[in-house]
């Protein structure tokens, strides 16, 4: 449908602006976590906030994390307002079929070659 080849097209679009490496929270290595979590520990040590909040914080700096990396929780490159997430179930809801992302492929051209 015209429904479905468009999120197909804003997708691809955003995928070679944005740079995503992963699609989903649960694709994000165990490791490639743990060494955000120590770089954030790392940058709050010297606040003297209670270890409680520190954790609370290191949270919401991987939400940001997930945000920037992670397909479907990126914001639209069209609408920053909308996830990818929510574009694919906007377009899930108006076809009425069951809309995934599963993997992508990011070619790049020309990029860091001499």
């Amino acid at each position: 449908t015209e429904d479905f080849q468009s999120l197909v097209r804003e997708v691809a679009m955003h995928i070679a602006a944005a740079d995503p490496k992963w699609v989903r929270r649960e694709d994000v290595p165990a490791e490639a976590i743990e060494k955000e979590k120590g770089i954030y520990r790392a940058q709050m040590e010297s606040s003297g906030k209670p270890a409680g909040v520190i954790d609370k914080i290191i949270e919401g700096k991987l939400g940001s994390f997930y945000a920037q990396f992670v397909l479907l929780e990126q914001p639209s490159i069209r609408d920053t307002s909308v996830t990818i997430s929510q574009l694919v179930a906007q377009t899930s809801a108006k076809t009425g079929e069951n809309v995934t992302i599963s993997r992508f492929v990011r070619f790049r051209v020309g990029e860091g070659q001499e």
